[in-house]
């Protein structure tokens, strides 16, 4: 099967996106993947995830679009795109997979064709890239994705697309395949590209670190934070970025954080300060129910109401909502969960965990909560304000 661009992780949350959005382009797509179950279901017409406008999109491009766990079809592919995941581990980048994947694939590759690396990186690993592959790969790019996870497809088109590369030649040929799927392109060197990945994620973590913090401080003066956060931004436009408090997880911001961390030798004071307070939330709304309940909370029911990671996805990697869960338990807490979305065991249904629950926390604001009404008689910490009217 011969195509204009085979993805390397096709089936995942970045990958999946960027295929269909070139398939509704009228370009031929090979989404490569070693997830048989995504496979699968792509290949039936079936998202494998949420995803804003996937399933339609995927449909109607299915005649575009393959999904195969078959790497020799890279041959096949006048371009490649590798868009696997780069998760850290213990607080440092765990770049193995990703090193691997090459070591796999680089009898595959053609130095001639465009080689563009979508997938989270630290400075630096770019260029390693090239020197793993040969002087005679002049055509890498590094080209990072910005998207907010669930509304790729609705956010593509619209972002600025930061293309680099180790080449002129490189740069222009990522350019041109962006070019059918994005608006705008912006062209730095890789060293940029690489830094403005992984500032943006970072920067979005300590800003909602300094919100969990002026959260913390409001409880320990028993002020409401959401009113007096509306009261700070109110017509006054310098504060009006500021965002609410809540769960700061996922696997990017945390992991691009860490990994900016890694790249300046465990020298980012700011991002390791946002990561502490970000990552241990949890145990501080703990010690919330503690200071309430004391000696009683163990004989409390627990009910955490939004299981993944943010608002409006199945997706729970990284979540402080399943952290929270686990030290619960290890704290032994009965403990009960909840998720319209997500697929796991012991989820009960919504309004089940609201009716059994003494205690309940918002996890994840789900949009459909809006409708839920939480009685009186329920210890609610929404440290969001998603409830507050």
């Amino acid at each position: 099967m011969k195509a204009d661009i085979i993805i390397i992780g096709g089936a995942g949350h970045i990958g999946l996106p960027l295929g269909i959005l070139f398939a509704n382009k009228g370009k031929t797509v090979i989404l490569y993947d070693k997830d048989k179950k995504n496979i699968g279901l792509i290949n039936d017409s079936k998202m494998p995830f949420m995803e804003t406008g996937g399933e339609k999109l995927l449909k109607k491009n299915k005649k575009k679009l393959f999904a195969s766990s078959n790497k020799n079809l890279i041959k096949q592919a006048k371009c490649v795109i590798i868009c696997i995941g780069t998760p850290v581990k213990n607080s440092k980048p765990d770049l193995k997979f990703f090193f691997k994947m090459f070591k796999e694939v680089k009898h595959l590759l053609d130095p001639k064709k465009p080689l563009i690396i979508r997938s989270s990186i630290y400075p630096g690993i770019c260029l390693k890239v090239q020197q793993y592959l040969g002087k005679n790969f002049q055509n890498i790019s590094y080209c990072p994705e910005r998207v907010v996870q669930g509304k790729s497809i609705e956010e593509l088109p619209k972002l600025p697309q930061i293309v680099s590369g180790v080449s002129n030649k490189a740069i222009k040929n990522a350019r041109n395949i962006f070019k059918v799927i994005c608006r705008k392109i912006i062209i730095t060197s890789i060293l940029e590209a690489e830094l403005i990945k992984l500032f943006s994620n970072a920067w979005r973590y300590i800003n909602f670190s300094a919100s969990n913090q002026f959260y913390m401080i409001c409880e320990k003066y028993n002020i409401n934070f959401h009113k007096l956060r509306l009261n700070m931004v109110e017509g006054y436009e310098r504060n009006q970025s500021m965002p609410k408090a809540g769960f700061a997880a996922g696997p990017c911001l945390y992991k691009d954080t860490a990994q900016l961390n890694a790249f300046l030798k465990d020298q980012f004071t700011l991002g390791k300060t946002a990561t502490s307070i970000n990552q241990n939330f949890p145990k501080f709304i703990y010690k919330k129910m503690l200071n309430k309940f004391k000696n009683k909370l163990k004989r409390k029911k627990v009910g955490i109401l939004g299981m993944a990671f943010k608002s409006d996805i199945d997706d729970i990697r990284d979540s402080l909502s399943i952290d929270l869960w686990k030290y619960l338990k290890r704290k032994k807490i009965n403990v009960l969960i909840s998720d319209e979305f997500v697929k796991m065991e012991n989820i009960i249904n919504k309004k089940e965990l609201i009716k059994k629950s003494d205690i309940i926390i918002l996890g994840a604001p789900h949009s459909s909560y809006k409708k839920l009404k939480i009685p009186k008689n329920k210890f609610l910490i929404d440290t969001w304000g998603f409830f507050e009217k």
